[in-house]
């Protein structure tokens, strides 16, 4: 089990937890909106993204190796902020293992795994931007410069998802702020912005002896054996697809020597990488996917039932940022049912906007992938009642408390849940 988990560690976005579920329904909007659609009025935003593009975690064995050199990494200077990284209460920064082990390596040219470079900045100041043109510009429901009363920034406590959220917020406004700007984070015992195989036996009793295996799959095995024949990689050298597409796709974003037989081999590596995390994580199994996202997804709809009866602590607040990962945003879309079999691109997101019918007072919720609005499986339409919303998500958000009472079996869900 420890080689498994080191393995994990070493090949995914902070130890690679995705989950997927046979889901094919992952389709944009195209059915007509309620006739109330102009009588709803916007009163709160969350969005969950993935960080910018990034040095790899970790370089294919044995072949010709790209030069990952400092300049990848300038920052430019529109996508500077003042900040400041806090524990979730507001004290100092918590230690960070996850980081810690990405510094103990370096890459060819003389970067570490896993930095954010001047792409991904670029590519989350843009995401930044298009959500100032929709909810500052075309609908005016945030203040145009930064209010720490209405906008909440919590990450992971990785620095490349750190300075994604930084690069957000100042395209989404302009670097126009009255005071320094928070970003929150946990430390990595109790986060819950990925699946969390250390702090959780039940997650690790249920997928780990799974990753081993997807790699000796027959089909899997087979593509496997030949994209090492044709990148000269030694048969015995620990390599799967995932590695292999990581580094991949870091050197094509960034115009990087990339082997012609490796591009040729692009669509298998993409295709074979997620038929391995969909095999990890035992699909047929609802538990997987409620051990990776559910204590987040729980925390997003309490984030929208607060506002809807007037509960928050901070009645002001508007906009929920949350810096993650890849491994968190594809549970997430198999959870919502929206999970289009496709690895999320560097800087994805996923939207979901609360409304509220103006006479009526009904809640609504319309969720957004990639900026395309998506119709979730269980509501009526893609304007979707909370109520509807509520119950598509009741098998798999989770609260935190009956999480932590998960994690601690090693067996299986306690019976009273």
């Amino acid at each position: 089990m420890k080689t498994v988990l080191a393995r994990v560690i070493g090949l995914g976005s902070v130890a690679l937890g995705s989950l997927f579920w046979p889901q094919t329904k992952s389709s944009a909007a195209t059915e007509c909106q309620p006739k109330t659609e102009d009588q709803l009025e916007l009163k709160l935003v969350q969005v969950l993204f993935r960080h910018g593009a990034r040095t790899p975690l970790k370089s294919i064995p044995d072949i010709l190796e790209a030069q990952w050199v400092p300049k990848l990494l300038a920052v430019p200077t529109h996508t500077h902020i003042d900040y400041v990284v806090t524990d979730l209460q507001g004290g100092p920064r918590p230690p960070a293992p996850v980081e810690d082990s990405y510094r103990t390596n370096t890459l060819s040219g003389g970067t570490y795994p896993g930095q954010l470079t001047t792409v991904g900045m670029q590519q989350l100041y843009d995401l930044g931007m298009r959500l100032r043109a929709r909810y500052i510009q075309e609908v005016p429901f945030l203040t145009p410069s930064y209010s720490p009363a209405e906008v909440y920034i919590r990450s992971t406590n990785i620095v490349r998802t750190i300075e994604s959220a930084k690069c957000l917020v100042a395209g989404l406004f302009q670097q126009k702020q009255t005071g320094v700007v928070p970003i929150l984070t946990s430390e990595a015992e109790t986060e819950i912005l990925y699946p969390n195989y250390h702090n959780c036996k039940l997650l690790r009793a249920l997928s780990g002896h799974r990753w081993a295996e997807s790699s000796k799959l027959p089909a899997i095995a087979k593509d496997l054996q030949g994209i090492q024949s044709a990148l000269g990689i030694p048969t015995q050298q620990q390599v799967d697809f995932i590695l292999i597409r990581d580094d991949m796709v870091a050197r094509q974003t960034h115009g990087l020597a990339c082997p012609s037989e490796l591009v040729n081999w692009r669509s298998v590596v993409e295709q074979r990488a997620v038929d391995m995390i969909y095999h990890v994580y035992e699909p047929s199994k609802r538990e997987n996917l409620q051990l990776c996202v559910g204590p987040l997804l729980h925390t997003v709809l309490s984030n929208m039932e607060e506002k809807v009866k007037g509960t928050s602590s901070e009645p002001n607040r508007k906009l929920f940022l949350y810096s993650v990962h890849d491994t968190t945003l594809m549970p997430c879309l198999m959870a919502l049912g929206i999970f289009d079999m496709k690895w999320p691109p560097y800087a994805a997101d996923i939207t979901l906007e609360l409304l509220e019918h103006r006479t009526t007072k009904e809640a609504f919720i319309k969720v957004s992938y990639l900026g395309k609005e998506q119709h979730i499986p269980g509501c009526s339409a893609v304007t979707c009642p909370l109520s509807e919303f509520q119950q598509a998500m009741s098998a798999y958000t989770l609260p935190l408390d009956r999480y932590k009472q998960c994690c601690e079996e090693s067996k299986g869900f306690p019976s009273e849940l």
